[in-house]
């Protein structure tokens, strides 16, 4: 009789337990941007139509040393970035982008600075 009232405590403990937890899991779906509804990033020679420059866009993130990224994780993160501000801006394309880190030593914490610029355009 004493092991089923365990069961009975400790089961709904835990069911109870992994419903909190799993109901904070849950990512907030306005945060998640489809691929193909954001601006591309076009070079010059993709550019066929007439364009009006809307603004250009520059994006900065520090990193201290130990949480430093590789060179494909800059390039994600700053590729995307980019195309989440034109977005906003409702630019129909990006050009001119570039994407950089550069090495700064503030106090005594090491840290990266990267930064990612372009020109959100709309198409006439």
């Amino acid at each position: 009789m004493t092991i089923i009232c365990y069961l009975r405590r400790f089961g709904l403990l835990s069911l109870v337990t992994v419903a909190l937890l799993a109901g904070c899991a849950g990512v907030d779906s306005n945060t998640r941007d489809d691929a193909s509804t954001l601006p591309p990033i076009l070079t010059l020679d993709e550019v066929i139509r007439p364009y009006i420059k809307i603004g250009r866009i520059q994006i900065t993130r520090e990193v201290f040393k130990t949480d430093a990224l590789n060179n494909t994780d800059v390039y994600d993160w700053g590729t995307a970035a980019l195309r989440r501000e034109a977005a906003k801006m409702g630019a129909d394309a990006i050009i001119f982008p570039e994407i950089n880190g550069s090495y700064i030593m503030s106090v005594v914490i090491p840290s990266t600075e990267y930064r990612a610029t372009g020109v959100a355009i709309k198409f006439k």
